[in-house]
């Protein structure tokens, strides 16, 4: 009878310390990710360079985007700066379409007449040159500039072709009414000089150049997918075309010439734009470096670290670079009246603006949309999701835990809220915390029973 009594004491018993280790097994895996999540954290906060605000002083934004932390949030518009860009290219599709290039005579070709501009009669200006040219021909002249500043000053008229009377009406007309002055110092006939331009000389330049572009644009294309990514390269391919489309399209809206310094400018520029797109990749393939293996942040949250981080150097950058063509474009077409300085000085300086917002505002959303295709990046973007979900939870049921003990002791965390396996734990450290109704901890397997009943008593049993 006392054989089959206990039977009942020691199954409860057998129960109540398989219940006890299975809670202590949930408490030890909860802490261990908890110490992952910590770690993680503490990896994160380490790999940041920037030291910890003082108490009570709050940095600016633009001391934080100095530093790098200024936290705009810039991939996640993406859809944003798509339609910006896409707009701008349909404009300057259209204009190209409809309005077309004001091409110069290098193109087109033409007639192009030089005079001093001192001459017996004072200095010649360029709207009298112009009326003078439309009473001599009856038509007015494609441009006239003047170049050159004191002794020096001179006339450049361009226009379209003119045969060998109408520029012997045209040189007599000039002569008559400025009497330029020659190297003798006296007014000469032959100080006015006339040249013809073929048209096939500006599209020889221009097929030299669209065979320059191809080659650049595919030993461009080789290095970066080398280098880095064929999503970055074809990334960067999208923003530079984006900067030759818009800088052509601003040279059709505001109708300039086009001119052989506007194509050698156009080159320059690219070269430009690359570079500051590869700075910031440099930067975006630092920051996802082992990333796959990790649940700090998704590939769009490193990404838009590395802009954060590039963007004032971006800025500098762009700033130096502009600063000297605008003043190449002011004394050019300002004060010197040179239009080739003109053409030159204003499509680099479109160039570097606009490839300068390519490279942060567009090349950057792209490579990020083309890695959230891969199936890798999903999967460890769901990881990030769902760990931080449950760091919520965690940090709700804590809160929670809180609460219900200010309440009253006795109170118990509602399982309609919490996890089984928290509401475990949370009983489980209650009872082992002390008071009338705890009762002993388990003892661990393989342990030596300790108490009363576990020490030797001296007895030999029968």
């Amino acid at each position: 009878m006392t054989r089959s009594t206990g039977q009942p004491g020691g199954r409860r018993r057998v129960e109540r310390l398989t219940d006890e280790m299975a809670e202590d097994r949930l408490e030890h895996r909860d802490d261990e990710l908890d110490d992952v999540t910590a770690d993680e954290d503490a990896e994160e906060a380490a790999e940041s360079d920037e030291p910890r605000p003082r108490p009570g002083k709050k940095r600016s934004r633009l001391d934080m985007l100095y530093r790098g932390n200024g936290g705009l949030d810039i991939v996640g518009r993406g859809k944003t700066w798509y339609a910006v860009f896409g707009a701008a290219l349909v404009i300057c599709i259209l204009s190209m379409v409809i309005r077309g290039f004001n091409f110069g005579i290098d193109f087109e070709g033409g007639t192009s007449v030089q005079m001093p501009a001192n001459g017996a009669t004072g200095v010649a200006q360029t709207s009298q040159v112009e009326q003078v040219y439309a009473e001599a021909l009856g038509f007015p002249a494609t441009s006239v500039q003047s170049a050159g500043q004191g002794a020096t000053a001179t006339i450049i008229i361009r226009s379209e072709r003119l045969d060998i009377a109408q520029v012997i009406t045209l040189r007599q007309a000039l002569f008559d009414r400025f009497q330029p002055i020659g190297t003798s110092g006296a007014p000469d006939r032959a100080a006015i000089s006339d040249s013809a331009v073929s048209a096939s000389w500006g599209g020889e330049i221009t097929q030299q150049a669209l065979i320059a572009l191809a080659v650049f644009l595919v030993l461009v294309t080789v290095y970066l997918s080398f280098y880095f990514e064929r999503r970055m390269a074809l990334a960067a391919m999208i923003a530079l075309a984006n900067d030759i489309i818009i800088t052509a399209g601003v040279y059709s809206l505001v109708g300039f010439e086009v001119s052989p310094a506007t194509v050698i400018g156009l080159l320059t520029i690219l070269g430009f734009s690359l570079y500051d797109t590869v700075v910031v990749f440099d930067k975006v393939r630092e920051n996802t470096r082992g990333l796959l293996g990790l649940t700090r942040r998704t590939y769009a949250e490193a990404a838009n670290l590395a802009v954060n981080q590039t963007l004032m150097r971006s800025l500098n950058t762009s700033l130096i670079a502009a600063l000297p063509l605008i003043g190449l474009f002011v004394v050019g077409v300002v004060l010197l009246g040179v239009g080739v300085l003109g053409d030159l000085a204003l499509v680099q300086l479109v160039g570097t603006i606009v490839g300068a917002a390519s490279s942060v505002l567009l090349a950057t959303p792209i490579v990020v949309d083309l890695a959230m295709r891969d199936k890798r990046w999903m999967a460890q973007a769901e990881k990030v999701r769902a760990r931080r979900a449950k760091a919520a939870r965690r940090s709700a049921a804590a809160a929670g835990t809180g609460e219900a003990g200010d309440a009253g002791s006795t109170a118990g965390p509602s399982t309609d809220v919490l996890d089984t396996r928290e509401v475990a734990a949370a009983g489980a450290g209650r009872s082992r915390g002390g008071g009338g109704e705890s009762r002993a901890a388990a003892p661990r397997p393989g342990a030596r029973p300790a108490g009363k009943a576990g020490r030797p008593s001296g007895k030999r049993r029968k």
